[in-house]
């Protein structure tokens, strides 16, 4: 047989030191032939393979078998697997039994085998068959392992699972706390890897909260954060973030001691951190953002309600007016609404929109509203179509880039009985009529060009007699507009909502139609009069 060890590669020197007469498989001249062919099998084939050989299950294994078992080899060869696998014979032990009493071979895929081979208890994985070797007479003398370590493959696929959670958690956070209640369950749930987690959002200098350990602990620098070992505890801390009074947030770990502490463990360790640390910078820099945005949105909204006049009280008609910026921040737009008294005590009231959402868009709206009140001013007591004509030729000689829809109406009467309402529609929604019974339906009249598109265009006059208790409403397209509805929906819809709303009061009548239009994407201008 010495040539037959001279075989073994470099276990042939171990398998000469094993006194094999010692052992269950008593001398090497003795073996069974079925022993002495699988052997020689064995050794011929670089993929991992031990024999367990006999009632005792005595191990002889090859070369490509030696780095599962680490630590074990070589006090391994030769040796009962029951003395060598203890910590795993409660799984293997009645797979082998089964084998060795004739039952078929088994097949197991991503196993946890766990193993002492490298001074702890470690979390390891195989796939792995046990199959039954018979000798001559059929009988079975021994079993075959064949296996391959699946460890890092299955250790690296539940890592990426958690990765994965935690970055689609952790996506649309927009708070430091919901950082955290988004991200702990996932940790705490990936025991294997972190039996202990905890994200602390505010420690001083990095301290960790609790009282201090009597015991000192080691401690190792991982890159960023630090490793703490105290006898068979790992306890990791990682910072997330930092700011210039020294606070600190923080990711704690329970590091596994069933792990070895390998650069693919750290590495997942670092992700996990990398993965937290980037959702507080997305959260930091929304709030600054978001910050940023609402400075600008009340800036600009102050800026646009500086452009609307201030409300004047009548007796008769009875007016409400509201304004409401667009949801989107820092938008502002070109609505507005107006309303004046005239020389002779008729009243005025105006409701428009210039195109565009941003400054220019109210610059320009202040710049058309002056415009209307000088012209109207100046033409009274003409029309309102001859007004907005005037309006027209005056927007075309100074500002050609503007262009804008607005109703104007004049509201005339002695105080006593029923009021006239006269207006013109250049390209503006039509207004509502509110009857005293409870009735509604649009002064829908056919609406004219827009205002500065178009100097010679006519303009049409309509009139309305307002009885007492009637209201009317004035409005821009915000109110009624969404995104993919046409336009003939948002009309039904607001003659719907002011349905039967005669009994309330003007103030109340504006509040409902806000209250209704909540899925409002634009500004929104509203007057509303009652004769």
């Amino acid at each position: 047989m010495r040539n037959y060890f001279d075989d073994l590669g470099t276990l042939g020197s171990v398998y000469e030191t094993v006194d094999w007469a010692a052992t269950p498989l008593g001398p090497v001249a003795s073996w069974s032939e079925a022993l002495v062919t699988t052997v020689d099998l064995m050794t011929k084939t670089r993929f991992p393979v031990t024999l367990m050989w006999g009632p005792e299950l005595v191990l002889v294994y090859n070369e490509a078998f030696v780095p599962l078992i680490a630590d074990k080899h070589p006090s391994a060869l030769g040796t009962p697997a029951r003395d060598v696998f203890p910590e795993a014979w409660p799984l293997i032990g009645p797979m082998l039994h089964g084998v060795l009493d004739g039952n078929d071979a088994t097949w197991v895929e991503d196993e946890y085998v766990p193993l002492h081979r490298r001074g702890f208890l470690e979390e390891c994985y195989f796939t792995f068959s046990y199959s039954p070797v018979r000798g001559r007479d059929n009988r079975v003398e021994g079993v075959m392992d064949i296996a391959a370590e699946t460890t890092e493959e299955v250790l690296s696929r539940r890592r990426l699972q958690l990765l994965s959670r935690l970055n689609e958690r952790l996506a649309h956070v927009e708070l430091p706390e919901e950082m955290r209640d988004n991200a702990l369950p996932l940790l705490r749930a990936a025991a294997h890897d972190f039996p202990e987690a905890d994200i602390r959002l505010s420690t001083v200098g990095g301290a960790a909260a609790g009282p201090v350990p009597d015991d000192p602990a080691e401690v190792v620098a991982l890159g960023y954060g630090v490793l703490e070992t105290r006898g068979d505890r790992r306890v990791a801390r990682l910072p997330l973030s930092s700011s210039d009074a020294g606070e600190q947030c923080l990711l704690v770990v329970t590091l596994s001691p069933f792990l070895a502490l390998d650069d693919d463990y750290l590495g997942f360790l670092r992700l996990v951190a990398a993965a937290l640390r980037e959702a507080l910078e997305r959260v930091r820099v929304r709030s600054a953002e978001r910050h940023m945005a609402e400075v600008q949105r009340g800036m600009s909204e102050a800026f646009q309600r500086s452009l609307l006049p201030r409300f004047i009280r009548s007796q008769r008609p009875e007016v409400a007016v509201r304004y409401q910026p667009a949801v989107e921040l820092a938008q502002i737009g070109g609505d507005w609404y107006d309303l004046f008294e005239l020389s002779d005590g008729s009243l005025t009231v105006v409701i428009g929109d210039v195109a565009g959402h941003d400054q220019q868009a109210a610059a320009a709206m202040a710049e058309v509203r002056n415009m209307l009140r000088g012209v109207a001013y100046t033409m009274h007591p003409d029309a309102p179509g001859q007004v907005l004509r005037g309006v027209d030729r005056v927007m075309l000689a100074t500002a050609q880039d503007i262009v804008a829809t607005a109703v104007l109406a004049q509201v005339s009467g002695d105080g006593r009985g029923p009021l006239t309402l006269r207006w013109s529609n250049a390209g503006h929604p039509p207004p509502v009529l509110i009857e005293p019974d409870g009735r509604t339906r649009l002064l829908e009249d056919a609406p004219d060009l827009l205002l500065g598109v178009d100097a010679t265009t006519s303009r049409g006059d309509h009139c309305v007699t307002l009885p007492p208790g009637t209201t009317v409403v004035l409005y821009t397209d915000g109110l009624i507009e969404r995104r993919g509805v046409p336009v003939a929906e948002g009309l039904a819809w607001i003659v719907e909502v002011l349905r039967d709303c005669h009994r309330l009061g003007v103030e109340e009548l504006c509040d409902h139609l806000l209250r209704s239009s909540v899925a409002a994407e634009d500004d929104i201008a509203l007057l509303v009069l009652r004769a």
